[in-house]
């Protein structure tokens, strides 16, 4: 979901590995030992949890989140929670780090010192504020000074404990003076609308002959002055109200203008508790990706993009521009990943993979070998099968690997680590079993892999053969080692990572997926000495009982299966594939309304037939909505309820609302279902932004409850729910992975230069570079250039525009955004070096 600014979108995202927490203090009892799990809170809200590690003051997460950013934020946060004998959490530390120092800390991992969290330092949210100082003269004539402070609104409050009832107190402080006033409460609201004045006398009465606002004394006095504006929840619990965010304002700044009206940032109160240690509470090691992408309209991306996608037809393809872009990065996946989704938006991922593995296995030696390397072949297509194949993952593995995470049984083989009680047989049997089932469950499924990734691995089948054709097994091998060495196996070992389970499995069942993926990755192997290829005794032992031909069989018949040229998509379409699911709140259209009665917590399931909920995970369905039953999905107005965070599913006869758990599960649910449903005949172009409550419907106050909507919908998307991308943003991350790497583009440069002009050895520096046709190359590389500098220079003009236009104090950049003080100083610092 991008922000939206004049003639550019604003997408953010992150991507965080929760590594481990280390040295957290002791719990205060016998044991010393805590359960502790940590969130992820953008400013205060929370998008993420981890699994709870019990008995542990270092525990390991190894957890990996990922979220597209819907809203501005001040601060992503991390909160360690322990949760004692009483099932009340309590928080031990946390790590904020201000939006813009993310950068400093760019896929790096760090470990991070815990913080002390107290009430006064927990705030977010704004405030807009008018004040106005005037002298006013009494019915005596003498004159005197008063403000008027006129609290407007605030948004993005925080929500305490499931709600916020809010209020603000204005107080004028002095040296020798304090006084205090107080807004109404607003309630079931974090953006409440005040719009109250209140007025305060600052001097003294004394006559009216003044030629300016203060006399010397006057001015002494009202420069030690400030107005301070207090936002506070109104809380029913006997430790009172909490404390929302506070700002003070000096009064001396009135002195060149008598009127000032601004939005502020709330900050922390300052409470003189500095000298809190830090040092005791232990540490978080993170790493962290935040990235932020500035998208012109599409005619922008024109010039480059068409490079990009003609890659495939280039000769050879290392003179491409894709291919440079896997030269000069750091890393292969980091090109890989803008590489991939551009050329599968654009329907163009067959050929330009076909290209560059056929160029991949010319150079190629020994067939042993064959794509075993993490060169920009291999990380494109780990990167396509992940998008491609992640719903394939789901039907094949996630059954069974729901219930090895659940039922638990013993299934270590190692003497070593055997645990008192169990029986080393026994467990093999166990784990036998589990391999067996995955085995044949992945050796059927062939019909089940999606299109693109079979006509990937018929490429890869007939490049290979060609180049070796003394060896039969090649064309197998050459599929096997992604199929199952980079597809099947890692989604065994990491479920989480492939969005099979929600966290990283506990040690125990994490030790049985490790074993089950080694034998799965074995068996895919086709090596010709199966039990060396185990460097541990009791793996080879384990072995033994799949050294059958039937085995070797299976897997020739399925790699056979995905990568013949004439195989169709023959995907069971009758068969349901989960895409979603989880608790959530709902209150359905129709129903009278009472308080919060009507809403009630449910467990929602979503699959491509059909988006159901019911009380609990596993309980029979108590309401179904067919999929071709869903004319739209789209947010509803907070006003409607009072709640976030709430977006409607409209049906032909009513509206189901709902409410997630934050603004990213929100987001997900719309796009998620907005995709499953957008080839629906009768999607509705209009609807209602507001919800109908007491006879009318709350936004354009039609009183039919089937009147037409008044907003248009939301822009289609589109229908292919596993390849859901913006080409304009790929092209764009292309574009800064260009600009950032710029030096190795003009090294690569000088590279084709001299191996035109020397025949010699070529220089040291150069041989990093993959050149076969330098006259091509130094071509690409002088039109990527060219689009780079005109691309930046597109970007350039637009800061400098919107520099002029922006106001600091506005709704979008209030007083306090330390990210807009950043940017005006590089600003200042471009306009002096220009001048």
């Amino acid at each position: 979901m991008a922000v939206e600014e004049e003639g550019l979108r604003v997408f953010q995202s992150v991507r965080i590995k929760i590594g481990e927490a280390k040295n957290l203090p002791t719990y205060p009892g016998p044991n010393k030992m805590r359960d502790c799990y940590c969130t992820v809170n953008l400013d205060q809200e929370e998008v993420f949890r981890t699994k709870i590690v019990e008995k542990s003051l270092c525990p390991f997460y190894g957890e990996d989140f990922y979220c597209e950013i819907p809203r501005s934020f001040r601060h992503l946060s991390f909160y360690i929670f322990d949760r004692d004998v009483f099932r009340r959490d309590s928080i031990i530390g946390k790590v904020a780090i201000q939006k813009e120092d993310l950068q400093k800390y760019h896929n790096r991992d760090t470990w991070f010192q815990l913080q002390h969290v107290d009430a006064d330092s927990e705030v977010q949210g704004k405030v807009h504020l008018e004040l106005r100082l005037s002298e006013v003269i009494t019915d005596t004539g003498v004159v005197c000074h008063k403000l008027a402070t006129r609290v407007l609104e605030c948004q993005g409050l925080p929500i305490v404990n499931g709600q916020c009832d809010p209020y603000a107190t204005v107080t004028l402080a002095g040296p020798y003076r304090s006084e205090a006033k107080k807004t109404k409460v607003k309630k079931k609201t974090n953006n409440p609308q005040f719009d109250e004045v209140f007025y305060f006398e600052v001097t003294r009465p004394s006559s009216y002959n003044k030629k300016s606002h203060f006399d010397v004394e006057d001015a002494d006095e009202v420069d030690k002055m400030e107005i301070r504006v207090d936002l506070w929840n109104a809380s029913n619990l006997k430790f009172g109200d909490e404390f929302l965010g506070e700002l003070r304002l000096p009064l001396k700044f009135l002195r060149q203008s008598s009127s000032y009206e601004a939005w502020y940032f709330l900050q922390p109160r300052d409470n003189g508790n500095k000298s809190l240690k830090t040092d005791d509470l232990g540490s978080l090691r993170l790493n962290v990706v935040y990235t932020e992408d500035h998208v012109f309209s599409s005619d922008y991306y024109n010039p480059l993009r068409d490079l990009l996608l003609k890659s495939a037809d280039v000769e050879p393809v290392s003179a491409s521009a894709a291919h440079v872009l896997g030269e000069v990065c750091r890393e292969k996946q980091e090109a890989a990943i803008p590489l991939v989704r551009l050329f599968l938006h654009y329907g163009r991922i067959v050929p330009f993979i076909s290209a560059i593995a056929n160029a991949e296995v010319k150079r190629t030696q020994d067939p042993n070998t064959i794509f075993r390397g993490n060169s920009l072949t291999s990380k494109c297509i780990d990167e396509t099968m992940k998008l491609a194949g992640m719903h394939y993952l789901q039907v094949t593995l996630k059954p069974i690997i729901d219930e090895i995470c659940q039922v638990h049984k013993p299934c270590e083989i190692d003497p070593v680590k055997l645990k008192d009680g169990e029986n080393l047989e026994n467990n093999r049997e166990n784990l036998r079993q589990y391999v067996d089932r995955i085995f044949t469950v992945i050796t059927k499924s062939g019909v089940s892999c999606p299109t693109v990734m079979c006509d990937i691995f018929f490429s890869l089948r007939e490049s290979a053969a060609k180049r070796f054709q003394g060896d039969l097994d090649v064309r197998y091998t050459a599929v096997s080692s992604f199929i199952f060495l980079r597809f099947f196996a890692p989604a065994i070992l990491s479920p989480n990572l492939f969005q099979l389970t929600p966290h990283h499995p506990d040690p125990q069942t994490s030790r049985t997926l490790t074993l089950i993926s080694k034998t799965i990755q074995t068996l895919g192997s086709l090596s010709k000495s199966k039990s060396a290829s185990f460097k541990e005794s009791y793996m080879a032992i384990f072995y033994d009982y799949f050294n059958e031909q039937k085995y070797a069989d299976a897997v020739k018949n399925f790699l056979d299966l995905i990568s013949s040229s004439g195989r169709r998509d023959h995907k069971s379409i009758e068969q349901p594939i989960l895409l979603k699911e989880g608790f959530m709140i709902k209150r359905a259209q129709g129903r009278k309304r009472f308080g919060m009665k009507n809403f009630k917590k449910r467990w929602f399931r979503l699959t491509n037939h059909e988006f159901t909920y019911q009380k609990s995970k596993g309980d029979h369905p108590l309401c179904s909505i067919p999929i071709e039953n869903i004319l739209a999905v789209e947010k509803l107005e907070e006003e409607s309820f009072k709640m976030k965070n709430m977006f409607q599913v409209i049906q032909p006869e009513r509206v189901l609302y709902i409410q997630a758990n934050n603004c990213v599960e929100a987001k997900d649910w719309i796009d998620i279902l907005t995709k499953v449903s957008q080839c629906n005949k009768k999607r509705l172009t209009v609807y209602h932004p507001s919800a109908y409550l007491n006879g009318h419907w709350l936004c354009c106050k039609a009183t039919a409850d089937n009147a037409p909507g008044c907003t248009p919908c939301t822009g289609g998307l589109p229908a292919n729910i596993q390849l859901d991308i913006d080409g304009d943003r790929e092209t764009e991350r292309i574009y800064s992975l260009f600009n950032l790497y710029m030096p190795k583009l003009e090294k690569m440069q000088e590279a084709c230069g001299s191996k035109s002009v020397y025949d010699g050895p070529e220089q040291e520096e150069y041989s990093t570079f993959v050149i076969d046709d330098p006259k091509e190359t130094y071509k690409t590389l002088k039109q990527i250039i060219e689009d780079v500098v005109t691309l930046e220079q597109e970007h350039a003009q637009y800061k400098r525009d919107k520099f002029k236009k922006t106001k600091y104090g506005s709704q979008e950049h209030p007083i306090g955004d330390k990210s807009f003080q950043s940017y005006i100083r590089q600003q200042s610092e471009i306009s002096a070096h220009s001048i």
